[in-house]
């Protein structure tokens, strides 16, 4: 869902097999966690974000922006978290 609290499911595709980064930005484009960082197959992917940074501290609510890069390419979105 999106807004969300706590938590949230990032949904991808991958269109080949290869490296495959998912980061999470804050507004200011600075990286708040990288949730995915590995090879995968090509096809739908889902990873979880429980609104922490790569500390595991939790994020402040508001908008934070999604990235996938892959070999096909960089997909981007957004997401809001609210408290």
């Amino acid at each position: 869902p999106n807004p969300f609290n706590p938590t949230t499911q990032i949904r991808f595709d991958v269109a080949m097999r290869g490296p495959v980064t998912l980061d999470v930005h804050d507004l200011r484009g600075r990286r708040v966690s990288r949730l995915v960082e590995a090879e995968l197959p090509a096809g739908r992917h889902t990873r979880l974000w429980d609104g922490t940074d790569q500390q595991g501290r939790t994020v402040a609510a508001g908008v934070y922006l999604l990235r996938v890069t892959s070999a096909a390419g960089v997909a981007s979105g957004r997401v809001a978290l609210i408290k």
